[in-house]
């Protein structure tokens, strides 16, 4: 294939075009980021703490402003939407919290179903008022996630970490996402329920073609699951690229030395 007829790139699912976040005038937590993402599968945020990690993706779906530069989803600029438009463009982006971010003293089921409040008219969601094609989907994707149908009466507060963030993944996969974020989502579990949740992600990013954007702190997991790394320091991307090719000299220059090894 010659250049002229060679395919172009694919179009960024997500773009960071100089993006910038200082809380202080003149200490910028993220400092001119630059990055896209292009296609489905998992992609692992990996830094020290207070490197940007977790500011980064509460930019994408706007808990936290950015102070410069642009974040575009799909090719839309979400950077600085408000109202009617922030809640049709969150509609797109699903989220799974560290701490599962459930409402405890609702069903599992209803926590499910809540991934559709934001295409739902105000009085509805009052009610809580979900169609029957919303209901049964909310039931495919609890089996989908590994949870028994006899689950879905139990209140959330009733569950263990795993099962929650389960529910969670749910959750964020019934809004029909362009695009999951998921902050430190193992970091509340035990070893073996962490590499389940991630089997999960990954499992779940493949079957419906979605890209999977990761905040971690654990790198084994991240070498062993991500389809690409991205390290962090200091507000900046040190590392971008295949898990194969991150190296203890990449992984020194995040973390700092050789003493966190």
């Amino acid at each position: 294939m010659t250049p002229d007829t060679m395919a172009p790139p694919p179009a960024a699912i997500l773009r960071f075009d100089r993006l910038v976040k200082a809380y202080e005038p003149g200490k910028p937590v993220l400092d001119g980021i630059t990055l896209d993402i292009t296609r489905p599968g998992i992609v692992a945020i990996i830094g020290p703490s207070g490197t940007g990690k977790s500011t980064l993706i509460r930019c994408v779906n706007r808990l936290t402003d950015p102070t410069g530069g642009r974040i575009l989803l799909e090719g839309e600029d979400i950077t600085t939407v408000r109202g009617s438009n922030l809640r049709r463009v969150r509609r797109r982006i699903g989220m799974v919290f560290q701490e599962y971010n459930l409402v405890e003293r609702l069903s599992v089921i209803e926590n499910v179903l809540s991934g559709r409040l934001g295409y739902m008219p105000f009085f509805k969601v009052l009610l809580r008022r979900y169609s029957d094609e919303d209901i049964a989907r909310a039931f495919e994707l609890l089996e989908a996630v590994g949870l028994d149908p006899a689950f879905a009466n139990r209140r959330a507060s009733q569950l263990s970490g795993g099962q929650r963030q389960r529910v969670g993944i749910a959750r964020a996969i019934m809004q029909n996402p362009s695009l999951v974020l998921a902050d430190e989502p193992t970091s509340s579990l035990d070893p073996r329920t962490s590499v389940e949740i991630m089997e999960l992600m990954v499992e779940i990013g493949r079957k419906r073609d979605i890209p999977i954007l990761i905040n971690m702190h654990d790198v084994g997991l991240a070498r062993r699951y991500a389809d690409r790394i991205i390290g962090m320091d200091r507000g900046k991307v040190v590392f971008d690229g295949p898990p194969e090719d991150i190296t203890a000299d990449h992984l020194n220059r995040i973390y700092g030395g050789e003493g966190w090894q």
